[in-house]
Parts: structure tokens; sequence; C-alpha cells
């Protein structure tokens, strides 16, 4: 449908948790379309390249279109310059790609909004691309979509320093949590991925009921 009440969107929430030995993604599993519950049961979070992954919010079509996108210029990139693409090149990559995407002529606004994580020579970080293309390194923490500000709450509050990767996987679930108990939009489950020298990899798959 075009009208924007009926448009079919993930109103999510989703975290990302640095810690001294990777970083936590986790995401909720809801997505909805105005105020029907469209899906139960969906991945919000991408592995993208063995140690990279995103986490993702938005209007459905246009975040499936440029997760094809990124991943395909990765795999691009890689093989012109025959070396791995660091995590800050990759997320400007797809930090560009979100604000042609917005700026396109189109009855339906393409939103979407982003958060970029992984691990190279230099170390772990994290990215949050904004919808509208403009891109920022976190230093602890982020949170996106429409349950972000209760996740925050608890991000504020039980955050420490140099945290080992078990205490983020607990604190990003607890954020997680916090959204689904608040946030309509939000809810369902979870999924927590985990960004470590070994990789990227899914630890956590989990439902969650809320009564909503």
């Amino acid at each position: 449908m075009a009208d924007d009440e009926h448009r079919m969107k993930t109103g999510t929430t989703t975290v990302a948790v640095k810690c001294r030995d990777g970083i936590v993604l986790a995401a909720d599993k809801r997505a909805t379309a105005g105020t029907m519950i469209a899906s139960k049961w969906v991945d919000k979070i991408f592995t993208i390249e063995e140690y990279m992954a995103i986490t993702t919010a938005g209007t459905v079509s246009d975040v499936q279109l440029l997760l094809k996108l990124i991943k395909a210029e990765l795999r691009l990139k890689r093989l012109r310059t025959g070396r791995k693409v660091t995590v800050k090149e990759a997320a400007n990559l797809l930090a560009g790609m979100v604000y042609s995407n917005i700026r396109k002529l189109s009855t339906i606004p393409g939103i979407s909004h982003f958060i970029f994580a992984g691990k190279d020579d230099t170390g772990f970080h994290i990215y949050d691309i904004y919808p509208d293309g403009s891109i920022s390194e976190a230093e602890d923490y982020l949170s996106s979509g429409s349950g972000s500000v209760f996740a925050y709450g608890v991000l504020e509050t039980l955050y420490k320093d140099a945290m080992q990767l078990s205490e983020g996987q607990t604190l990003a679930l607890k954020a997680i949590n916090a959204a689904l108990q608040r946030d309509s939009a939000s809810g369902n489950g979870v999924d927590i991925v985990t960004i470590t020298e070994g990789g990227a990899k899914k630890v956590l798959t989990k439902k969650i009921e809320t009564g909503v």
C-alpha cells in the first residue's frame, strides 16, 4: 500500500555494545505495518563480512536492497584492491548508499537506519549510520529504532568501560527486554550476535512474550 501508515516497516529496537574482547549486537524480532504486526519472527542483524555485521531499522524494502548492494560492493572492493576492507571504509560506503537512497524522488521515502559493527587491524568499531546518510563512531554503545529511548535508559545506567563479552550480552538482553515491555512496535523475541577475534557469530535466539 502506498499510504505511510500501511507500508511495512520494522518498528524496531536494536542495540550495539562495545566490550573489552568484542562487540555485542542485539535486536528484537517484530516487524510492523502501521498498527498491524506483520511478522513475529524476522531477522534484523546481518553478517556482511566475516568480521562485520549490521543491525537494521526502517522501511523493509530499502533495508533489503541496501543489504544486497553493500555485500556486493564489499566483494568487488576486496577483489579490486587485493586486501581486506576496513570497518571505517565499509561503514562509509554504506553511509554513501543511504545518502543517495534517501534523496531519490519517490512516493515512498527510503528510510533506513543501520548500526555497523566490525573488527579490523585497528580494533573493534561501532558506527551509527543515520537515515539521512550521516555517520558517527560510538566509543561505547548505540541503540536504534522506535524502542531505543527505553534501551538507552538501561545502557546509560548499567554500561561499564571494558566490560567482558558475557557482561555485554547480559546488558544487551536487558536493554532489548526493556524496550519490548514498553514499545508496542518491538517484541516477540531477541537475536544476539557477537563479533570477536573469531568473527561474527549468532549466539542467541530467544522468544520473549510481552503480552502485546
